[in-house]
């Protein structure tokens, strides 16, 4: 059963949140580019951490998911990129996320608040 994009958004955010995953930030996108509708972006502080959210983001979008789904940067773990095509997650290393700042190029993009199960 393919998931809502909703569905898609909650479960990647609460992988990160479940992984201990920094500074999550959702920015909706439709009104800015046409390639995706939002970005996820997160931080880990090890190369170890950020694999590890990425592997449960991976596990919780299921079967159905996984065929759409492209992942870059996985081996080197600085900056993996999961491109569910409408939801594009960036889970960076805290030192490649402060360089690269993607919040500031996607500046007029607007945050989503989406609420977290404890």
């Amino acid at each position: 059963m393919e998931l809502t994009l909703k569905e898609k958004i909650e479960r990647c955010y609460q992988a990160v949140i479940d992984k201990k995953g920094d500074n999550v930030v959702i920015l909706d996108l439709k009104k800015i580019t046409s390639f995706t509708d939002y970005f996820l972006i997160c931080s880990g502080s090890s190369t170890k951490q950020v694999q590890s959210i990425a592997d449960e983001i991976i596990r919780r979008l299921g079967k159905s998911e996984k065929k759409e789904t492209r992942i870059e940067g996985y081996q080197v773990g600085r900056w993996i990129l999961v491109d569910c095509i409408d939801v594009v997650i960036h889970v960076f290393h805290e030192e490649t996320r402060n360089f690269y700042n993607i919040e500031r190029l996607w500046g007029d993009a607007a945050k989503v608040k989406i609420a977290v199960n404890d």
